[in-house]
């Protein structure tokens, strides 16, 4: 995405050694903008669009499926931000939700209704 395409270099100074990093060359890849992912995913026979969702880092995002499931990889349910995070975090669920969101698959833990997260 492009709102990720600056972190890249940086990816494999964060990386842990057990996670067995595979180094991502720019020049090989197709960048597309939030935008333009609905036609890049139809393309590949998703239909669903992604999202800039900021909070735990400001390139940040998750893939809508138009069937309401929300893959928010690090996308944090707001309590759990820390307090400098936590009005971006909040703002980041708000598109989620109005774009029609429903279940939530996140990177760690359970899967969720949205409505857990409306809620707050």
């Amino acid at each position: 995405m492009d709102v990720q395409t600056e972190v890249i270099p940086a990816m494999k100074k964060w990386t842990k050694p057990h996670d067995r990093y595979t180094e991502i060359a720019t020049g090989e890849n197709v960048t597309t903008t939030i935008a333009g992912s609905r036609g890049l995913l139809a393309q590949i026979g998703f239909d669903g669009q992604i999202v800039h969702t900021p909070g735990h880092s400001d390139d940040s995002v998750s893939l809508l499926l138009d069937d309401g499931s929300a893959f928010t990889g690090d996308l944090t349910l707001p309590d759990l931000s820390s307090e400098a995070h936590a009005a971006i975090v909040s703002d980041s669920w708000r598109p989620l939700h109005a774009l029609g969101a429903t279940t939530v698959y996140p990177g760690h833990g359970p899967v969720y209704p949205v409505s857990k997260v409306v809620a707050r």
